[in-house]
């Protein structure tokens, strides 16, 4: 993780805040999905995966977003 990233970049934020910036990103995924589209890029999911970090450890729960095949590693 780079040296910006991590409790630093969240503190501050509520919980609330932090799930629904990640539940945003869940949304824009499913709507490229639907539209068959590629809008929602590799910053997104960057941004996805530190947000799920900090979720889990605020001991937080949610669902990991589910990305489309072209996009898995």
């Amino acid at each position: 993780m780079r040296p910006e990233t991590g409790m630093a970049e969240f503190e501050g934020l509520s919980d609330h805040f932090i799930l629904r910036m990640y539940e945003f990103i869940r949304d824009e995924v499913r709507a490229d999905v639907s539209s068959g589209t590629r809008l929602v890029g590799r910053p997104a999911r960057d941004r996805a995966e530190r947000l799920l970090h900090e979720i889990n450890r605020r001991g937080l729960h949610c669902r990991p977003i589910e990305w489309p095949a072209s996009e898995r590693e």
